[in-house]
């Protein structure tokens, strides 16, 4: 399960498995916003966000899953265990599942209750709904409570998959799911462009989602075919861990949308403009820490019940890969800012979103290297740790926008942004250095990477002219690829890649010489 090559392949699933529905994304929206119109078009989004934001109602019970299913399996040898061992095992696999699944349906059925009661005075009241267009509306967000359920089950069975590391399963299954949210309500356009069949439609394929991985997890997992019953003393575990990743959850999406929203109430309304359009546009660099963390939760949870050194190897390893990885495309964001928003844009607005891009990206490589412990910190039980570092961090920097958006304007919320992922992730990997002893030698080198690399940044960003900043961004390359090979990469790590290389010469010449 925690082998270097099932991360590596599911990492790479795990990224397909987030850029695709963006593809998907990018070409279904313009059919849609042309044939609904924007007024129907606003609804459905509004559908797709409630949708993603659905997995908030699982108050963690789904991660939660993937960490105990996860534990158990790091926790058991494969080899040497009694029959009646194995058999107490299995039994004890299947009730935690079947009482995370039933968990996850009561809060689904409660959650879906809510917003059902909650959809006449949400449409007409909070929601700017036209009156002729209110009907529609409210149909819609009916249906969207009848998928409440759907959603959460189908999130606590891709757990599962994801506990044993059953990536390609979990994208084959994802992909069609992401797909159709976007091409199902397209399906519909030749019969009616009413919302009721256009969300009906996203209702279907939730079905057919729920449907399809609980029969991938019955097929796989002998386990999932076993009768049992929930067991009330495995909900204190279960709640208790997802309590605190509820916290994170909430927490951490309200520190990443303060800002914005700071800016829109400190200064003059257009600044929400020169700051968002950046900041969204790096914010797509944390598709690759994502698609990293997504395989790695597990794989910590694992190693760390396994009580063996393989907890801090991963954390290492992954802080590296995930330094080597952010690190070029940060660099040339930083070099290249006002080049690239003078070409998207236009000049006048990249002379004030420009700067703002290279402090926001600066942070985001910083918080990159960070999530890995962050999710170390989760994955080995300490999710208490990330939820209570969230909850002090949170007033801090709302003090600090305010005190630094007040002094320096935009430049001030960016730093503010800035001074608080370097700090947490001083204090992620304090956390996790006590949590994984083992790890602090390993990650002193990627402390000193992660300090050049910004050093770089730095350097790039101060340059004046475009001749300059490219320079920089050459010169930052090279340095840095120096770097890498002769100290981020291990003795053993490029051993085994010049081996690779010798495999491919080898086989280029036999190819050429045939």
């Amino acid at each position: 399960m925690t082998g270097d090559r099932v991360l590596a392949r599911n990492t790479l699933l795990n990224f397909a498995g987030q850029l695709l529905p963006a593809i998907a994304a990018f070409i279904a929206v313009p059919i849609l916003v042309r044939a609904i119109g924007l007024t129907r078009f606003g609804i459905l989004t509004l559908v797709w966000t409630a949708v993603g934001y659905f997995s908030l109602f699982d108050f963690g019970i789904g991660r939660a899953l993937t960490h105990a299913i996860a534990t158990r399996l790091g926790a058991v040898p494969s080899e040497g265990v009694a029959h009646s061992d194995r058999e107490h095992h299995v039994e004890d696999m299947a009730a935690v599942t079947w009482t995370a699944l039933f968990v996850l349906l009561i809060l689904g059925m409660v959650g879906g209750l809510i917003v059902f009661v909650a959809t006449p005075t949400l449409v007409a009241r909070v929601l700017n709904i036209p009156a002729e267009m209110q009907p529609e509306a409210r149909s819609a967000f009916y249906i969207l409570s009848l998928a409440l359920p759907l959603t959460l089950l189908t999130l606590g069975l891709r757990g599962v998959l994801e506990a044993f590391q059953d990536f390609g399963v979990a994208t084959a299954l994802r992909l069609p799911l992401a797909v159709l949210s976007y091409f199902a309500p397209i399906a519909v356009l030749p019969f009616s462009h009413d919302l009721i069949p256009i969300v009906g439609s996203l209702f279907v394929a939730r079905l057919l989602g729920l449907l399809l991985h609980l029969w991938a997890c019955a097929r796989r997992y002998a386990f999932m075919r076993r009768p049992t019953t929930a067991r009330a003393s495995l909900l204190g575990p279960l709640l208790g861990f997802g309590g605190w990743m509820t916290v994170s959850n909430v927490v951490s999406p309200l520190m990443v949308n303060l800002d914005r929203f700071m800016v829109g109430a400190l200064l003059p309304m257009a600044s929400v403009a020169y700051y968002t359009t950046p900041y969204e546009a790096v914010a797509k660099i944390w598709l690759i820490p994502a698609a990293l963390l997504g395989v790695l939760f597990p794989a910590f949870a694992a190693a760390f019940a396994g009580a063996s050194d393989r907890t801090a190897i991963l954390l290492d390893r992954g802080v590296r890969v995930t330094i080597v990885a952010v690190f070029p495309i940060c660099l040339a964001v930083v070099a290249l800012a006002h080049e690239g928003m003078g070409l998207w844009i236009g000049s006048d607005f990249s002379k004030q979103s420009a700067p703002l891009m290279q402090w926001l990206a600066v942070g985001v490589f910083i918080n990159s290297a960070a999530q890995v412990a962050f999710t170390a910190l989760q994955g080995t039980g300490r999710p208490d740790q990330t939820a209570k570092l969230h909850l002090i961090e949170f007033p801090l920097y709302a003090a600090a926008v305010w005190l630094l958006a007040r002094a320096y304007g935009l430049t001030g919320v960016a730093i503010a942004w800035d001074l608080r992922v370097t700090v947490d992730a001083i204090l992620l990997f304090a956390l996790v250095a006590k949590q994984v002893p083992s790890a602090r030698a390993r990650l002193v080198t990627s402390y000193r990477a992660v300090t050049v690399a910004v050093a770089l940044m730095i350097g790039a960003a101060l340059m004046q002219t475009s001749a300059t900043r490219v320079a920089a961004f050459v010169a930052g390359l090279i340095v840095f690829a120096g770097l890498t090979w002769t100290t981020l990469i291990r003795i053993d790590e490029r051993d085994l890649l010049k081996r690779w290389l010798k495999g491919l010469t080898a086989r280029g010449g036999f190819a050429e010489s045939a």
